[in-house]
């Protein structure tokens, strides 16, 4: 198995509150009103150092999406979701954003 490089992140941002990974830049928070199972949510325009699990179709709130979990790189924690295609016109402003719940990060 080959060897994982971290990206570090510079200025503001959020880590994965386990392990301390970087993940996003504030910079890069498109909207904290976002809600999970857990409570608050942040969406991102871009994310780094997670992997993404199994695409599948999810009925939310929003109506239904094509999403992926995402985790962490550095302990495997699940953080929140990629959405992939929404399949309401007023959601597509989602697809390719990234979605982290608020109780598994820290910082800015």
């Amino acid at each position: 198995m080959g060897r994982i490089f971290l990206i570090s992140l510079e200025g503001k941002f959020y880590s994965c509150k386990h392990c301390q990974t970087h993940l996003a830049l504030s910079l890069d928070v498109i909207s904290k009103s976002f809600h999970c199972r857990h409570g608050k949510a942040y969406l991102f325009q871009k994310v780094v150092n997670v992997t993404a699990g199994t695409k599948e179709e999810r009925m939310m709130l929003t109506g239904l999406h094509t999403v992926s979990d995402i985790f962490c790189v550095g302990c495997g924690s699940n953080l929140g979701w990629n959405y992939i295609s929404a399949h309401e016109k007023n959601q597509k402003y989602k697809e390719g954003k990234f979605v982290l719940e608020r109780f598994k990060l820290i910082g800015p």
